[in-house]
């Protein structure tokens, strides 16, 4: 890799992926959605070449990728609760977005394009741990856009040959998430002193994996010849109730809050996905990878990072 575009680069992922390449001396040019008031956000500081737009537009993806040898494409409409209420602008963004950048890659003759994925395409465990070869389940229409994005993908490896792999990340976490996530969301009420966290299905389990493994992740996928066409899992292999989470979260803080269940929270029916396990075997085989960072350490990380930046400016975008 001499010269990596990374799409969705502003995010909390994609800018701890920028920063693992400008570690290693590589040259990074960023897609970040654009925004009037000039903010580079978590790209602030870094030595990228940032090109300001959306991948939608099609034109602009094209041009963003010439030039470049490795495409990382993570930008992505994300939330679930929101594609409840807009579902065809996770069509829009996640499915013709990842068109627009497979076509760019092919017209441009990229060496490797590495595509997100997410967990939430499999839905509820029909067996864990969850391998690749699980069955895919859209429980909500942000997960089917996520499906749809995939398959855009690996069509264009078994239509065109393009050199492509889907990273499948699980429950990411860590510094720079945005406070609509579980993690973040519950560290912020108990750094602010709250008495009670109200929350919706406590009994779901979710395989929380440290960002800065999952970048890792990314990383070793691309270098190997060995994932081509393929789906790959990144996740830690180990599983944690959501309310044994918030006791955990409570206890890294030194907080003696207590958890509610509140039913106003909770996802519409049938639409909650019970337990997500992350199968990694394939990932470890074949690039080498594996986590580094247990959770009880991630969590505390990325509490003192956010005690540290109660204010900072668009944490909570």
């Amino acid at each position: 890799m001499k010269k990596v575009l990374v799409t969705g680069a502003e995010g909390f992922i994609g800018s701890t992926l920028v920063d693992l390449l400008l570690a290693e001396g590589v040259e990074v040019r960023a897609l970040a959605h654009y925004k009037p008031y000039g903010s580079r956000g978590h790209l602030a500081g870094k030595d990228v070449e940032v090109v300001a737009g959306d991948v939608r537009d099609a034109g602009l993806v094209m041009a963003a990728v010439s030039g470049c040898d490795t495409v990382f494409h993570l930008a992505a409409l994300i939330g679930i609760p929101y594609s409840y209420q807009a579902p065809e602008s996770y069509v829009a963004t996640n499915v013709t977005g990842t068109h627009n950048v497979v076509q760019a890659c092919r017209r441009h003759g990229v060496s490797r394009l590495v595509h997100t994925s997410t967990s939430e395409v499999y839905g509820t465990a029909r067996f864990a741990p969850i391998t690749e070869e699980h069955p895919l389940q859209p429980q909500s229409p942000y997960s089917a856009s996520k499906i749809g994005a995939d398959m855009m993908a690996l069509s264009y490896w078994h239509a065109f040959e393009l050199p492509v792999s889907v990273v499948r990340p699980f429950n990411v976490y860590g510094p720079r998430q945005s406070a609509r996530a579980v993690i973040p969301a519950i560290l912020s009420q108990l750094h602010a002193g709250a008495r009670e966290i109200r929350l919706g299905a406590l009994t779901p389990t979710r395989d929380f994996t440290f960002a800065e493994d999952t970048a890792r992740g990314f990383l070793a996928v691309a270098r190997s010849g060995k994932t081509l066409g393929m789906v790959v899992n990144i996740g830690s292999g180990q599983e944690i109730s959501i309310g044994d989470l918030v006791e955990l979260l409570i206890e890294t803080t030194g907080s003696d809050a207590q958890v509610v269940a509140d039913t106003d929270r909770m996802r519409p029916r049938g639409s909650e996905v019970e337990r997500l396990l992350c199968d990694n075997s394939k990932a470890r085989a074949l690039t080498g990878w594996e986590p580094r960072v247990p959770l009880r350490e991630g969590l505390r990380r990325t509490s003192e990072w956010l005690a540290a930046r109660p204010a900072e400016p668009g944490y909570q975008v």
